[in-house]
């Protein structure tokens, strides 16, 4: 099978000859093998699970959808992060939410700042 990720700008990867995918969707785990049928599916957060060349590879996915279509499965998602051993993805996924929860704090702030600001002239407007 041949298996493509794409990201909103960029594609993550493109691979041929894989022998199995396992990923998690709206209703359940869902394993890929060589001639399934055809199908679609919603993905959800969580990890894709593929085997190339007899090694097991682990891809941490935001949500997104999967289409299987003959031998091909295309994934488009958010969001994905690769790491060679699932303790090595589990750091990186850490990192990433350590990273995203700081530029949260800084965008509440940038937008509370804003609402602040907009009170505070909407007084001036109607006190004068």
């Amino acid at each position: 099978m041949r298996l493509k990720v794409f990201l909103p700008f960029r594609k993550l990867l493109e691979l041929h000859n894989i022998t199995k995918i396992i990923f998690e969707s709206k209703s359940g785990s869902y394993g890929i093998l060589p001639n399934r049928l055809d199908f679609t599916a919603a993905v959800v957060p969580g990890i894709l699970y593929y085997e190339h060349k007899g090694k097991d590879h682990w891809i941490a996915i935001d949500e997104g959808v999967l289409i299987k279509t003959n031998d091909e499965i295309l994934v488009s998602i958010r969001n994905a992060m690769e790491a060679n051993s699932l303790e090595e993805l589990q750091s990186v996924v850490e990192k990433e939410f350590l990273t995203l929860d700081k530029n949260d704090q800084s965008i509440r702030t940038s937008i509370a700042k804003l609402e602040s600001d907009y009170v505070r002239r909407l007084k001036e407007l109607h006190y004068g």
